[in-house]
């Protein structure tokens, strides 16, 4: 296998380096003659990211047999971008054959200096296959990268798990009412309820109108909601914005896992040289309830539910180290046939609320 890039497909590139080092410690490469794809799985199995190049993304991509895979280090591939990506013509990518126990790296420089590494490789790697058909999650909207980025700016910092919630565009009377009509999306920081009477982080909420935030949304059915992390969130929305590209989230509901990838165009016969999935596991327990949040958390702490909940969800709000034993949080059995997606840390928070 060899292929080399320049120009803008090798800025693409170290953004993919980039994106995957941010999701896990390992790069599986395979390689066939129709495409190239990265991919990358992170420690506890919670969250998938795979990109994909076709041949013309690349100046030169050969490849000798019908399918070549290996796997390397990801930090090892990060000390290879370690040099500008604008002082570099064009990067080469060499694996001599099939069985070959390293893989080589060279960069060519505009400056003549020529750089060189060998990386060495596993030739049996554990690859995963995503059969996640994105097709087949009932709710979607795409977003801007910026104006994604606008939205996150009102959490703190410090946030590590997200919920949205979607509804109809006033599918509710009281909504207008409320003067929250129209705003049939909510962006909330995950409220932890067995900690919210003792902690004092920022809890915030968003109400938006999708007709303004989004550039397409699809929700045509009860209210649902996904609660994710966001670190993985934030590696994905940076890559997609040096891409100049929208995003799609594709989801379900509360334990599902929702999956996001590259919009290149309100037309859905757009098409580009690479792809990009990102998967991530979802909280089990939903976090749609009857009044007020954090009431609601406090009531849970004392004894008093506030709606029937298995013994699989109690078991997920007494014990974060372990995932509880659900159809629901074996997702990855269900995409790959191997692998217990572990669920989201748990965070806790108090409350405010915005509108947008």
């Amino acid at each position: 296998m060899e292929f080399s890039l320049s120009g803008n497909a090798l800025k693409t590139l170290a953004r993919s380096i980039t994106c995957l080092a941010r999701i896990g410690n390992e790069l599986v490469v395979e390689a066939s003659p129709s495409q190239l794809t990265f991919h990358s799985l992170n420690s506890s199995r919670s969250t998938y990211l795979s990109i994909s190049f076709k041949p013309d993304f690349f100046d030169v991509y050969t490849i000798s047999n019908p399918q070549v895979k290996c796997s390397l280090l990801l930090k090892a591939v990060c000390s290879v971008l370690r040099t500008p990506v604008t002082s570099i013509d064009h990067l080469s990518v060499l694996l001599p054959d099939q069985y070959a126990s390293k893989i080589q790296w060279t960069l060519d420089c505009y400056n003549g200096i020529r750089k060189a590494y060998w990386i060495t490789c596993n030739i049996e790697p554990d690859i995963q296959h995503l059969s996640l058909d994105r097709r087949k999650l009932p709710s979607s909207f795409v977003v801007r990268p910026r104006d994604l980025t606008r939205l996150l700016a009102n959490f703190q910092s410090t946030l590590q798990e997200i919920t949205i919630i979607a509804t109809e565009p006033l599918s509710s009377p009281a909504d207008v009412e409320n003067e929250i009509g129209g705003k049939a999306v909510e962006l909330r920081s995950y409220l932890d309820p067995t900690k919210a009477e003792n902690d004092s982080s920022l809890h915030t909420q968003l109400w938006i109108d999708p007709t303004e935030e989004f550039m397409l949304y699809t929700h045509n059915r009860d209210p649902v909601d996904v609660t994710f992390a966001v670190k993985e969130l934030k590696a994905f929305l940076s890559f997609c914005e040096g891409c100049e590209v929208d995003i799609h989230f594709y989801f379900d509901k509360a334990g599902e896992p929702i999956l996001m990838a590259p919009k290149f165009g309100l037309d859905d016969g757009s098409t580009s040289n690479f792809d990009a999935t990102l998967v991530l596991a979802t909280m089990l327990a939903s976090q749609l309830q009857d009044g007020n949040p954090v009431e609601a958390a406090a009531d849970a702490m004392h004894g008093q539910p506030v709606h029937e909940t298995s013994q699989a969800e109690d078991r997920s709000r007494g014990n974060v180290s372990e995932p509880p034993p659900s159809d629901h949080t074996r997702i990855w059995s269900d995409l790959s046939g191997k692998f217990d997606i572990f669920k989201c840390n748990l965070m806790s928070s108090i409350r405010t609320n915005v509108i947008l």
